[in-house]
């Protein structure tokens, strides 16, 4: 990332935020830390919740995602005035399109960061359900732009790689339980980022494994019985979700399917 240039402009405050910027995108919690003026004050103004030195390692932790991705888009170079800098950043979430649009002003004395002005909009598409104004409710819950974003990225690897949705039992709270997140946690990241509630969620979860093991080559088994196999345990669920997520009936995108498959099929002695 540069640094605009202009009257205002100092190497040594763009230095030290440059570092600061590589030391999040590095997930590098050490880093971080060392980085901070031992009089940090850290203003999530989103929670309206301001962080000094002895909670910024258990904040910054819970904040910092899990593996490296595209996920965050700056939308400006750092811009530097004397002791100042501006960041503009985008923070997309893995699903339903919402994204956070955050800046920081970020304030350096003695080479180190010292101040830090965050604040954080949610950005949902257009016609989505959800909350207008979330800082009342995150301060309650705890939760900074970058920390949802961390939700969001822990419970899109938790239902790809341990397929909870599979279990008919499937709740909120046993999806609690298992993510170290609460309910209320999970519920606003469900309803009010995401935009849609955990049954939702789950049931199109189901809808989607169950495509991902048909689009090979469509089985020849009863709809109850393909309901079911991937947590299903009411028809009228699965059809309605079914219908969410392909705008068609199960029977109908069988058979769109395999129309599509029979006209796309070389014949057997083709060369």
């Amino acid at each position: 990332m540069q640094a605009a240039d202009g009257a205002g402009f100092d190497p040594a405050t763009h230095a030290v935020v440059l570092r600061y910027h590589h030391a999040w995108k590095n997930r590098d919690l050490d880093a971080i830390l060392a980085l901070y003026h031992p009089d940090i004050e850290y203003h999530d103004l989103l929670q309206n919740r301001v962080f000094r030195q002895d909670e910024l390692r258990d904040y910054v932790r819970a904040s910092l995602p899990q593996a490296e991705s595209g996920r965050l888009e700056h939308l400006d170079r750092i811009r530097v005035d004397g002791d100042t800098a501006f960041i503009q950043y985008r923070l997309s979430l893995k699903e339903g399109g919402a994204y956070f649009r955050s800046s920081e002003a970020i304030r350096v004395r003695d080479n180190l960061v010292w101040r830090i002005n965050e604040y954080a909009t949610l950005q949902r598409p257009s016609g989505a359900k959800g909350a207008a104004d979330p800082r009342g409710p995150l301060q309650k819950l705890g939760l900074s732009a970058r920390q949802l974003s961390r939700m969001a990225e822990d419970l899109h690897a938790f239902f790809g790689q341990r397929r909870p949705f599979l279990d008919p039992d499937c709740s909120l709270p046993t999806v609690a339980a298992a993510t170290g997140y609460s309910r209320n946690q999970l519920s606003y990241l469900f309803n009010q980022v995401l935009g849609r509630s955990f049954y939702q969620y789950l049931n199109e979860a189901r809808v989607r494994h169950l495509l991902s093991r048909l689009e090979p080559a469509p089985a020849a088994a009863r709809v109850d019985e393909l309901a079911f196999s991937v947590g299903f345990n009411s028809l009228s669920s699965f059809y309605r979700a079914f219908r969410e997520v392909t705008g068609m009936t199960p029977a109908a995108w069988l058979r769109d399917f395999s129309r599509v498959s029979a006209a796309t099929t070389p014949p057997s002695d083709a060369v």
